[in-house]
C-alpha cells in the first residue's frame, strides 16, 4: 500500500506544478495583450496586436523615405536655380527716372509686336508726362517680354536691347517705331519670309532710330551672343515675376489688377494720385 501512496502524491505534485506553470504562463500572455473575450475572434484580435510593431516600422520608414525625396529635390532645385547667371545690371529700359531717391517706380512688362503692349503706351506716357511737368517724383522701367505666340517677338526685342547697347536716348524711339509699324512683323505677313529676310527688315527699322552710321553695329549685333543673351534674361525675368502676358504692369513692386490689357490715362491718374498724396503728406519737412 506504501508505494501506492507515493505514487499517488507525485502524480498530484506533478498536476500541481504543472497548474501552476499554466497559471504562470496565463499572468504573462495576460501583461503582454490585453484581455479579450475567450469567445470566437480571439486569435484573430491577438495577430493583429501582435502585427502593430510591424505596421508601425513600415509607416515609419515610409515618412524617413518622403523626406528623403522631398529634401533631395529641394537640392536638385536650389542647384537648377543657382544655374542662372545674375545679370551685370537690372534689366528694363529706363524712360523717365526721378531725381529723388523716393520715387514711385512704375514697371510695364511690353511685346514690341503684341497690339495691347501698343495700346497701353500712350495713356502711360500722357500720365507720365503730366506727373513731370508737375515735378511728381515718378521713375519708369520697360521690360521687354517677347511672347511666344509671336513668331518674329524674341527678334524685336532683341533689337531693343541693340538699340539701348548703342544710345540709351534711341530705346523708346525704337520701341515706338515697332508699335507704328506692328504690322510688318505679325506671323501671316512674314509666313513665308525667312528668318535672315525679318532680321534684314528689322535692321532697317533700327537704323531709323540710332541712324545709318551704325549700320554696321547693328547688323553685328543680331548674332552677337551679348544681345542674346540679354534678350533671354528679359524674358526669364519678366517669368520670374509672374508674368504671363503683355502689357503687365507693377507700381513699387505690386502687380495692378487686371494686367494684360491696356489701362488708359484715368485709370493711370486713380492708381498714382493716392499714391503721390500720400507720399507728400507723409514727406518730412525740410527747413535748411
Amino acid at each position: 500500500m506504501v508505494p501506492n501512496i507515493e505514487i499517488g502524491l507525485n502524480v498530484r505534485v506533478q498536476k500541481e506544478k504543472e497548474r501552476e506553470r499554466d497559471d504562470a504562463s496565463q499572468s504573462v500572455s495576460e501583461l503582454v495583450l490585453p484581455s479579450f473575450p475567450r469567445k470566437g475572434g480571439q486569435r484573430e484580435k491577438e495577430m493583429t496586436l501582435l502585427r502593430l510593431p510591424s505596421i508601425r516600422l513600415l509607416l515609419f520608414h515610409q515618412v524617413i523615405l518622403f523626406l528623403f525625396f522631398f529634401f533631395f529635390i529641394s537640392q536638385r532645385t536650389v542647384v537648377v536655380d543657382g544655374q542662372v547667371p545674375i545679370p551685370p545690371r537690372y534689366d528694363g529700359f529706363v524712360y523717365r527716372k526721378s531725381q529723388g531717391t523716393e520715387s514711385i517706380v512704375v514697371e510695364a512688362f511690353f511685346d514690341p509686336l503684341c497690339p495691347d503692349s501698343r495700346d497701353a503706351w500712350p495713356p502711360l506716357k500722357q500720365a507720365l508726362t503730366y506727373y513731370a511737368c508737375n515735378r511728381y517724383s515718378l521713375s519708369l522701367i520697360v521690360h521687354p517680354f517677347p511672347l511666344p505666340y509671336h513668331d518674329n517677338a524674341f527678334v524685336a526685342c532683341r533689337a531693343l536691347h541693340i538699340a539701348n547697347g548703342l544710345n540709351t536716348s534711341t530705346t523708346y524711339p525704337l520701341l515706338e517705331l515697332f508699335f507704328k509699324y506692328q504690322g510688318w512683323y505679325y506671323n501671316k505677313p512674314t509666313h513665308t519670309m525667312s528668318r535672315a529676310a525679318v532680321v534684314d527688315r528689322m535692321v532697317k527699322l533700327v537704323v531709323e532710330a540710332v541712324g545709318n552710321s551704325s549700320l554696321s553695329t547693328i547688323e553685328s549685333g543680331f548674332v552677337d551672343a551679348k544681345t542674346d543673351s540679354a534678350t533671354r534674361i528679359s524674358f526669364k525675368y519678366g517669368c520670374s515675376r509672374g508674368v504671363t502676358g503683355t502689357p503687365y504692369f507693377f507700381v513699387n513692386g505690386f502687380p495692378l489688377p487686371g494686367s494684360g490689357s491696356a489701362l488708359n490715362y484715368d485709370k493711370w491718374r486713380s492708381i498714382l494720385d493716392p499714391l503721390l498724396r500720400q507720399r507728400k503728406e507723409t514727406e518730412p519737412l525740410h527747413f535748411f
